[in-house]
């Protein structure tokens, strides 16, 4: 129970751009610290004697370099994010923040500008004696070679970050990893809910929000000691407030009502989605990232046509399974958690690109390329889904280009595409 709030926790933290620098600077006090430990050393006497003028001289270029140095990759890092907002979607920001080697540079940088400072401090006031004198100096000179190693890595790591192909494979990574805690026959690792509405009793959200966490393993510890059955009504994504039961728990025959007040911690409510475990999320911002590429201001349709193609390698993906004698049994069997609907992943993925991009010729086909590969590839069920949706972007540009040989060039790429693929995409 703990531990998924945590994790959940911890993930959201490292979208907070303080987070890591104040850990590495933490740690620059605490290496001048580990330093004059070394003082009372019992081979104290085997060290080189290293002046205080020697230590204040290396300290001060490293405190007159880093500070500019962390001022220019603030600003470089402030510019990406600004890249990322206007030209993807503003939903794409918090991936790009979360960005490790920008977060690690930003650390290093800020990290060496108090070590050096404290240092000098240090220095002055005669804090070391031989031996420690000498263990500041290694650990300077290891400070320089890892600002070093660190700034070369970053400097081609910010030439890209920001960009419209960076954003798009963090938004993409981000939404393949919400797909993998949906698998089909565990969605969050739970069993599938079936058919029906279950009978028990409601639990009602306190507060209006997005759900952006659900702790499964909490519901499945209380349902455990009350010998119930708790069928999740309102998955991650989902927008709730008093009247939208959360969950309902099913009691066994002549049971009691149970006491439900600590469920409410198992759910996590913000403003805002989050794409952890909200595979949906992911696909709207990559549909956003692809409609903004063909507004007018923009004109970029082969952005949208890559947007469809790796929207349709994640929901195939997602949707094969492994033969039934490799899949691991649900972890929580007290839990039933509905599946991911078909027509709301479609509709998320292709319903708003197929709108704003039906006048491009290209792109027309590429719709009906990807879509193809579902109905192909993809399980039955989304197949069909894939195959309906494919019927209704060709409509759409039968009734909007007004070029015959266009329209041909559609139909053409359906047929192949889709018709193609026989009993499938009936």
């Amino acid at each position: 129970m703990i531990r998924s709030k945590l994790t959940f926790t911890l993930r959201k933290l490292r979208e907070r751009l303080w987070i890591k620098p104040l850990g590495y600077a933490v740690m620059a006090v605490a290496a001048t610290f580990v330093a004059e430990m070394a003082d009372v050393l019992p081979f104290a006497q085997l060290a080189p004697d290293i002046s205080f003028e020697t230590l204040e001289k290396l300290l001060t270029v490293i405190s007159a370099s880093m500070l500019g140095v962390a001022t220019f990759a603030v600003a470089s890092m402030v510019s990406a994010y600004a890249s990322a907002s206007s030209s993807a979607t503003p939903r794409a920001f918090v991936l790009v923040v979360s960005d490790g080697v920008s977060q690690t540079a930003l650390s290093s940088f800020i990290g060496a500008f108090i070590f050096s400072i404290v240092g000098i401090i240090a220095v002055k006031v005669e804090y070391f004696d031989a031996t420690g004198r000498f263990a500041m100096f290694l650990i300077t000179l290891a400070v320089f070679a890892w600002v070093i190693l660190t700034f070369v890595r970053w400097v081609d790591n910010i030439a890209r970050l920001g960009r419209m192909g960076n954003t798009i494979e963090k938004v993409e990574a981000a939404t393949r990893d919400a797909f993998a805690q949906w698998k089909p026959w565990a969605p969050l690792s739970a069993r599938p809910a079936s058919d029906g509405a279950p009978s028990g009793t409601d639990l009602h959200a306190e507060t209006i929000g997005f759900i952006q966490h659900v702790d499964i393993a909490a519901l499945q510890a209380w349902a455990e000691k009350h010998d119930s059955v708790v069928h999740l009504s309102a998955l991650p994504g989902a927008f709730v407030t008093a009247r939208r039961p959360l969950l309902t728990a099913e009691t066994p025959p002549g049971g009691s009502r149970p006491d439900m007040d600590g469920l409410h911690d198992a759910f996590v409510l913000a403003q805002r989605r989050s794409y952890t475990s909200d595979p949906r999320f992911g696909l709207i911002v990559m549909s956003e990232i692809g409609c903004r590429a063909l507004s007018p201001a923009i004109n970029d349709p082969g952005t949208a046509i890559d947007i469809a193609v790796r929207m349709a390698h994640l929901l195939r993906d997602w949707s094969v399974s492994p033969p039934e004698e490799d899949r691991a049994a649900p972890e929580f069997d007290r839990v039933r958690v509905p599946a991911l609907a078909p027509e709301d992943l479609l509709d998320d993925a292709f319903a708003a690109i197929i709108k704003d991009g039906v006048g491009s010729v290209e792109l027309d086909i590429w719709v009906q390329k990807s879509l193809g590969l579902l109905v192909q590839e993809a399980a039955p069920e989304l197949a069909r889904t894939a195959a309906s949706r494919a019927r209704q972007a060709l409509d759409r540009a039968e009734s909007d280009l007004s070029f015959p040989p266009d329209i041909d060039r559609v139909r053409r790429a359906h047929r192949s595409a889709v018709e193609g693929a026989g009993a499938r995409a009936s």
